[in-house]
């Protein structure tokens, strides 16, 4: 397997970290480049009466552009070790939004972490591991939760 290029997908979660840590080890082992991923998931709209968007969900917005920078380079910083990393943060959804930024960035590896959720909840919301495992175009390692990394 020819790894040159990991793409770890982090939010603010154990889960998140713990495949930032292993992502960073693989891509040590292989000398390969990393980029973080983190998705912002948009906020419904306020829509005024002359059809125009609230100024709140703008200010969200950029609010949650500049936390997705501050995690990224959170993330980078404690688990990094000066392998050179790509930040790319979009507005989309979850599953969405990793497969979309690893195809453009061209990873050769996904690393994603899962929380492990079962019944009603993981019914009615899926899996956003599972979704990016089943649509990628390349291999994706999932990182549970209970893993002793």
């Amino acid at each position: 397997m020819n790894v040159k290029k990991v793409l770890i997908a982090v939010d603010n979660s154990t889960a998140s970290e713990k495949a930032a840590r292993v992502g960073y080890e693989i891509a040590q082992t292989f000398g390969a480049e990393v980029a973080l991923v983190n998705v912002i998931e948009p906020l419904p709209a306020n829509v005024n009466p002359d059809m125009t968007l609230a100024p709140v969900f703008l200010e969200t917005y950029d609010n949650s552009e500049d936390n997705s920078h501050i995690l990224l380079k959170e993330m980078e910083d404690k688990y990094g070790n000066g392998i050179s990393t790509t930040y790319l943060s979009v507005m989309d959804s979850a599953a969405h939004g990793i497969i979309q930024q690893s195809e453009e960035w061209g990873s050769h590896l996904i690393v994603i972490g899962t929380y492990g959720r079962t019944g009603l909840y993981h019914f009615l919301m899926g899996s956003v591991a599972e979704h990016v495992a089943r649509k990628s175009a390349c291999p994706v390692l999932i990182v549970p939760n209970k893993a002793d990394v």
